[in-house]
């Protein structure tokens, strides 16, 4: 009986797939759109209604503080995927591969520790005390019941998609994932960065998640507000 030079390898199990997932605060992006609409009314009506320098400060007051609010609500988000931890913060963008993040640190703020010792916040991810609060009123009202951690214990990467990612970015948390069944309620950015740290520990070692961390200085927020704020002196100094 002849055997086949060549045997088939035997199949393998698919790879993980992991869907990218972006982080925002929506209350900063809706206090950023009620701000933007302040400055452009104050800004344009005294622009065509005012006299003498008043058109010239209210534009070059606009060129300050667009791009800073900008900055500080629109901006802001935190990208996951399984190779690595993009965060945007006000006027950097810090690229932290998996195997370069050392820790992620939850206490008035949220922050990501690099392998280097470096902190960097995570602007898109803020605590909100209340929101802790909340959660460890839901958490004793189900203890109370007999049913711990009944509700709420979903994040950012559910349990119901391939590689154990799922859920709605920033949305409100699913049963199913993050703490997992049975596990305590969290607050929303609670969750969040827990499940940071389980993809963290996940893909560390993976020969995808390798490399170096890189930092990039937003200058096209930068750069108009500086304008704005030169232009903003000179026509207060010269009076």
């Amino acid at each position: 009986m002849t055997t086949p030079e060549h045997e088939s390898p035997a199949p393998q199990p698919p790879a993980p797939e992991f869907q990218d997932r972006v982080r925002r605060s929506s209350g900063a992006i809706a206090g950023g759109v009620l701000l933007l609409a302040i400055i452009l009314w104050l800004g344009l009506d005294a622009m065509f209604s005012g006299s003498g320098r008043t058109p010239w400060l209210a534009l070059a007051g606009m060129i300050l503080t667009v791009p800073l609010v900008i900055a500080f609500t629109f901006r802001p988000a935190v990208y996951a995927d399984a190779d690595r931890l993009r965060v945007r913060n006000p006027f950097r963008v810090i690229v932290l591969p998996w195997s370069q993040v050392a820790g992620l640190r939850s206490g008035y703020s949220n922050e990501v520790i690099a392998a280097s010792g470096a902190k960097y916040q995570l602007w898109a991810v803020p605590v909100s005390l209340r929101a802790r609060k909340r959660a460890a009123r839901q958490e004793a009202r189900a203890a109370a019941a007999g049913e711990p951690g009944a509700t709420g214990r979903g994040g950012l990467f559910g349990r119901g998609s391939v590689g154990g990612l799922g859920g709605v970015a920033g949305g409100a948390p699913r049963a199913g994932g993050g703490a997992g069944a049975g596990g305590p309620i969290r607050a929303e950015g609670d969750q969040f960065m827990n499940d940071l740290r389980e993809l963290q520990e996940s893909r560390a070692h993976a020969e995808s998640a390798q490399g170096e961390v890189t930092v990039r200085w937003a200058y096209e927020i930068a750069g108009p507000a500086l304008a704005g704020a030169v232009v903003l002196a000179i026509l207060l100094a010269v009076g």
